[in-house]
């Protein structure tokens, strides 16, 4: 069974968010003359610190799903995180336990950290086509594209 992050529960929000990636480099000081880099890993977890604001209802929906689904934070699920490619799915799970305030009395602030298992980046031959042209540019040629094809044009032809 997949564990995916309750539709009734926001995500998490701007205000404290902040992407760690972890470390991929080992990093070898000499006598004499420049250090030594090499990659060590080629997939590295990242850490992403969260926020949460909820109601008194959504608090008691968060704390019973974090208890029985996510198993006290252990187990990985689906969540739509931030990241250079916008709002995308992430597998995730929470690094350490939640702290939780009370804030003027009505809504509670949650805040952890989560690790996610890989970011999600350009592949390789996206990189390159990025790198060659204007990235604004192609994307408001996407944006006109995808309104010529789902706008203007006419349906299916029937025959």
């Amino acid at each position: 069974m997949t564990i995916t992050w309750p539709k009734t529960l926001p995500l998490p929000t701007v205000d404290g968010y902040g992407v760690h990636p972890g470390e991929a480099i080992l990093r070898t000081e000499m006598e004499a003359g420049p250090a030594r880099q090499r990659r060590r890993f080629t997939q590295v977890p990242s850490r992403i610190s969260v926020r949460w604001l909820f109601r008194r209802e959504q608090f008691a929906l968060f704390e019973a799903w974090y208890r029985w689904h996510a198993k006290e934070g252990g187990e990985w699920f689906e969540i739509d995180l931030l990241g250079g490619l916008g709002l995308v799915g992430h597998e995730a799970r929470f690094t350490r336990q939640f702290e939780a305030r009370l804030k003027n009395g009505v809504l509670w602030e949650v805040t952890s950290d989560l690790e996610i298992r890989e970011r999600p980046t350009l592949d390789g031959d996206a990189l390159d086509i990025f790198l060659e042209n204007d990235p604004a540019l192609l994307l408001a040629t996407i944006a006109d594209l995808n309104t010529l094809v789902h706008q203007k044009l006419p349906g299916p032809m029937t025959w």
